[in-house]
């Protein structure tokens, strides 16, 4: 008792001399500890005195001591856990390079000791496994005995956690840390299906990682919610999840990169035929290509590698051409979309701008444009089956460069994955094991990837199939509505797109119905924006060969709607004389009543608006609103129209012409799409 008492008090007596003379609180120390070398409290406070004035190589020391001497107390793995945090963190402070410094002094056996010791007293699987793996990556010896193990441990935490996404705190450091380290080390002998076992994680990872949506920090915060009323253990791991995979400082370089690398490593050991490193994906689809020209049987035993090496090495060059393109055409849906994210959404359609043929616009000839629009269009619908039987071979998609200045890369994209989507598809042996993987990661909820699907259908012309495809996009939509934000942009691309599809198919009565739906959700562009002039593609376009990307917009998609809606009536029955208010077409209108221009005789009827509103107009009032329709009779034949005889009807048609030409000034899309809101229902029976 009575040493106690004098321990305590030189330990005081050089405590209070630190300030003034920190030598003489020195020599009262190494005093105390010479009288009593056992007592831990007076190499703390040494230890401490050291520490505080950053005297590295003798802090080093004393704590060597202290590990050794007294393995036990809790204060010395304090600072044990205060230095090994340090050596897991990356910031650059004084006070971190300094604790970091105290710990290279150590030699390097008590260094090792002291990690393993550490990871010991580590409860928490995510803490416990970085401290494992900051032994790992400073002695690398020590991989052999304990790196599968960590990556075994990580995994298996992953599915007792019930992680419902690829995306998490233990898949992340496995992937990134502990699996590079792994396979990169010659001394650990992996057996080949272990390997694959890890790239198919590894590759899960990464797509999942930079698909991910904009809505992954919101969803785990909700989760974290959830998890504060379960356990301390989950709230740690919502804690790792949203630190680790949510901020910036936090996010992966290069993950395409990264994942190309760990299958170049598991194809250099699992014995895949390689004979050029770095190549780049054209290159590798290439080298795929000649592989399965020779090899017929992948399912036979000596070539069942090379099964493994065709798949893996075409899927991640699919889903990264995949991703790259429908990226490109809508940023929006990734959280890892680049700051230009705000560029407008692109949707790939049929090309409409040959749809009516060559038409002669010189109008001092008097050229007949409602007989040549006729032809053009004749020809439109004979050629369909013809064209749509291409499977979409040598077909060439328009692109502006101003919409999207990155076309020849995107374009690329397309391509490439396109192809790799064939090839994977090419073999029986190839598309079972693709489709397992793809099961395995429930593709099938990937709306991006629905999206690429639906284009690469359209490519190829098989519009039936892409009508299908449309279909199971929607239902992804209305699952996913609750984390994306935008909507009714979703539902105008499927629409249209679908559009198109039925136009091409022939259902024309489908198409109007779909145009008109997205009629009634877009809100037309009232103000006069300059036109860009678009790139004319180096290839001559061909009747129904070319596709275009078209960006979604009022501006873009009213006008491509209207013009196949208009391609749908082989024969205008009704035209709303209220959209005419261009005045070359009312012109047109004026000279069909000519001799020259057939003397055909045209009837004036009240619209569909006026005749819900008003089912019996007043007589002797002329309506506000006429459609125009060709007479079914002989012109002679008397019908009645207004004020009960047709002694005025010559008069009320010039009238009604010189009221339209007054509207001449209104925008011209407001009331295409008043039009086609109010006479949706006239428009869709005249298709019947």
């Amino acid at each position: 008792m009575a040493a106690q008492v004098d321990c305590e008090f030189l330990v005081k007596k050089a405590r209070d001399l630190v300030a003034e003379d920190p030598w003489a609180a020195k020599a009262w120390l190494i005093t105390a500890r010479t009288l009593y070398p056992t007592d831990f409290g007076i190499q703390y406070e040494m230890y401490m005195i050291e520490r505080n004035a950053e005297r590295t190589a003798s802090a080093g020391r004393l704590l060597y001591d202290m590990f050794v001497n007294f393995p036990d107390q809790p204060m010395v793995w304090r600072e044990i856990n205060v230095i090994t945090a340090a050596l897991r963190n990356d910031a650059q402070d004084k006070q971190t390079q300094f604790l970091r410094g105290l710990f290279e002094t150590l030699p390097g056996r008590i260094q090792c000791e002291m990690l393993l010791k550490a990871t010991e007293q580590c409860f928490n699987t995510l803490e416990r496994a970085e401290m494992l793996l900051l032994l790992l990556r400073r002695f690398p010896e020590s991989v052999v005995q304990h790196g599968v193990s960590l990556g075994e441990t990580l995994l298996e935490a992953e599915n007792l956690d019930d992680q419902d996404s690829p995306v998490n705190c233990f898949r992340k450091l496995f992937v990134c840390d502990v699996l590079p380290l792994i396979i990169n080390n010659p001394d650990v002998r992996l057996p080949a299906n272990l390997l694959y076992q890890y790239l198919h994680k590894a590759a899960e990872f990464y797509i999942g990682y930079v698909t991910r949506s904009p809505s992954l920090e919101s969803q785990h915060q909700g989760s974290q919610d959830t998890a504060d009323m379960k356990s301390p253990t989950k709230r740690s791991t919502q804690k790792y999840i949203i630190e680790g995979l949510t901020e910036k400082s936090s996010l992966i370089m290069e993950p395409w990169d990264r994942l190309f690398e760990i299958m170049s490593v598991v194809a250099m050991r699992c014995e895949w035929q390689m004979d050029k490193a770095n190549r780049n994906c054209g290159e590798i689809l290439h080298r795929m290509k000649d592989l399965c020209r020779y090899i017929n049987n992948f399912d036979d035993e000596g070539h069942r590698k090379y099964k493994h090496q065709v798949v893996y090495s075409t899927l991640l060059i699919f889903f990264k051409n995949a991703f790259q393109y429908v990226s490109s055409i809508q940023p929006s849906l990734f959280q890892a979309s680049s700051p230009s994210s705000n560029q407008i959404p692109l949707i790939l359609l049929d090309d409409l701008s040959n749809i009516y043929g060559d038409v002669d616009i010189d109008r001092s000839k008097h050229i007949h444009k409602r007989r040549k629009l006729g032809e053009g269009r004749e020809k439109t619908l004979s050629s369909d089956d013809e064209e749509c039987s291409g499977k979409g071979r040598s077909r060439h998609i328009i692109v502006n460069k101003i919409e999207l200045p990155n076309s020849i890369d995107v374009l690329e994209n397309f391509k490439l994955a396109r192809e790799s989507w064939e090839l994977l598809h090419s073999q029986e042996a190839l598309e079972k094991e693709f489709t397992r993987i793809c099961m395995s990661w429930k593709t099938e909820t990937w709306l991006w990837l629905r999206i690429f699907i639906t284009d690469m259908i359209v490519y190829q012309g098989q519009y039936r199939k892409a009508i299908n495809s449309l279909h199971q996009l929607g239902a992804l939509q209305g699952a996913q509505q609750h984390v994306m934000s935008q909507g009714t942009l979703e539902q105008q691309r499927a629409l249209i797109q679908m559009a198109a599809c039925h136009f091409a198919l022939g259902e024309y009565r489908m198409t109007c119905d779909k145009v008109l739906d997205v009629m009634c959700s877009v809100i037309p562009c009232v103000q006069d924006v300059v036109k860009v002039q678009e790139e004319i593609p180096k290839v001559k376009p061909r009747f129904r060969k070319d596709l275009k990307l078209l960006p979604c917009t009022s501006k873009a998609m009213m006008p491509y709607c209207l013009q196949l809606m208009l391609a749908c009536f082989k024969v205008i029955h009704n035209l709303s004389l209220t959209t005419s208010v261009d005045i070359d077409m009312l012109e047109e209108f004026a000279y069909l009543r000519t001799a020259e221009g057939g003397k055909i005789h045209l009837e004036l009827l009240p619209n569909q608006g006026l005749l819900i509103k008003n089912s019996s107009p007043p007589l002797g009032v002329l309506p506000q609103e006429f459609k125009l329709q060709p007479s079914s009779q002989t012109a002679d034949r008397h019908h009645t129209v207004t004020r009960g005889i047709t002694k005025g009807v010559k008069e009320d048609f010039r009238l009604a012409m010189e009221r339209q030409v007054s509207r001449c000034g209104e925008n011209l899309m407001v009331v295409l799409h008043r039009f086609c809101i109010n006479e949706k229902i006239i428009l869709l029976q005249t298709l019947m």
